[in-house]
C-alpha cells in the first residue's frame, strides 16, 4: 500500500513538473511602434538570426506593433515573449497586471548611465528660443504609451511653464510614434515635439543613441533643421521584459545572450539599442517605481 503511494505520489509530481515546463518552439519578440516596419525589422534581424541556436528553440518571430499598445497588449495576453519598452508601457503593465511579465535588463549609455531624457524640439528657422516661446502653439507628443514621448513631458513641463500643459498649448496631438512626431515637426504640423535622447554627447549629432540619432543615421533628419527647447529630468532607461510564465532556464539563456551581445555582436546591439551604449545591466520592477507611480496619478493604468 505504502508502495503504491509512493507511485502514485511520484507519478502526480511528475505530471506536475512537466506541466511547469514549457517546450518552446517559437520565441516571439514584440516591437514598439515608432518607427517605420521596415526599419524596425531590419534593425532586430540579427536576433532573428542568432537567437534560436542561443536558447534552443526553433525559430524567432518579430511583431512590429503599429503603436506601443500593441505590445503592451500581446505581452499582456501572452502572445508575446519578450519586447524592449519605456518605462510608461512597462508601467501601464504592471498596473494591469504586475506578474504578467518581469524585467530583465535596461540598457547603460556610455557614460555609465541608466537613463535618459525627453527632448522638445522645433523648427531652427521659426525663431524659438525657449519653451516659454511656444504659448498659444500646437505641441506634438510621440505616443500616449510613451514616457519621454508623452508621460514625462506631462507631468514635468509645468514647472517649465508655470501652467498645465493642456492650458499653456493651444492644441496638443500625437504624431504616430517618434520617428513620424519629428517628421511632423519638420513638415510644421506641430510646432514643436517631444522624443527620446541619451542626453550624451552633442544636440548636433542627435546625441550618442535615441530616435534623434537613429534618424540622422538613416538620412532622413538633419539636425541643423531643429533647435531643442527643452530637456526633461533623467528618466529610467526602459526594460527589456520577458514572460513571467516561461521556464526558468530559459529566461535563463535568454538574459545570458543579451549581457554578452555588446561584446559577441556589437553592430546587432547598436542596432536593437538605437545608437552608441556601453551594455545591458540586470533591473527589477522597484527601478520603475517612480514612473509607475507617475502614470497610476496622471492618466491611470
Amino acid at each position: 500500500m505504502l508502495k503504491k503511494t509512493l507511485l502514485a505520489a511520484t507519478a502526480i509530481m511528475a505530471l506536475a513538473t512537466g506541466a511547469m515546463a514549457e517546450d518552446l518552439k517559437e520565441f516571439r519578440i514584440g516591437i514598439l511602434g515608432g518607427e517605420n516596419e521596415t526599419d524596425r525589422m531590419k534593425s532586430h534581424q540579427c536576433l532573428v538570426d542568432k537567437l534560436p541556436a542561443a536558447i534552443g528553440v526553433e525559430k524567432v518571430s518579430l511583431f512590429p506593433a503599429a503603436d506601443y499598445d500593441g505590445v503592451v497588449q500581446g505581452l499582456l495576453g501572452g502572445t508575446l515573449d519578450y519586447a524592449e519598452l519605456g518605462a510608461s508601457a512597462y508601467a501601464k503593465i504592471y498596473l494591469a497586471d504586475e506578474n504578467a511579465v518581469e524585467p530583465m535588463t535596461t540598457t547603460v549609455q556610455t557614460d555609465g548611465s541608466t537613463g535618459y531624457y525627453a527632448v522638445m524640439v522645433a523648427r531652427k528657422d521659426k525663431g524659438y528660443k525657449t519653451v516659454a516661446d511656444l504659448k498659444g502653439k500646437k505641441l506634438g507628443f510621440a505616443d500616449p504609451d510613451s514616457t519621454s514621448g508623452y508621460l514625462v513631458p506631462l507631468v514635468t513641463l509645468p514647472e517649465s511653464i508655470g501652467a498645465p500643459v493642456k492650458e499653456f498649448f493651444a492644441e496638443t496631438g500625437f504624431g504616430g510614434g517618434h520617428e513620424n512626431l519629428v517628421l511632423e515637426v519638420v513638415k510644421g504640423n506641430f510646432d514643436a515635439g517631444t522624443t527620446w535622447a541619451s542626453g550624451v554627447g552633442e544636440f548636433k549629432d542627435g546625441y550618442s543613441s535615441g530616435n534623434l540619432r537613429k534618424m540622422v543615421d538613416k538620412g532622413i533628419l538633419n539636425m541643423d533643421d531643429l533647435v531643442e527647447l527643452w530637456k526633461s529630468p533623467l528618466i529610467p532607461n526602459g526594460p527589456q521584459v520577458i514572460r513571467s510564465s516561461m521556464d526558468a532556464d530559459m529566461k535563463a539563456k535568454i538574459k545570458t545572450f543579451m549581457m554578452a551581445l555588446p561584446e559577441t555582436d556589437p553592430d546587432c546591439f547598436k542596432a536593437i539599442s538605437a545608437g552608441d551604449n556601453k551594455g545591458f545591466v540586470e533591473v527589477k520592477a522597484e527601478f520603475y517605481k517612480p514612473i509607475i507611480d507617475a502614470r497610476k496619478a496622471t492618466i491611470g493604468g
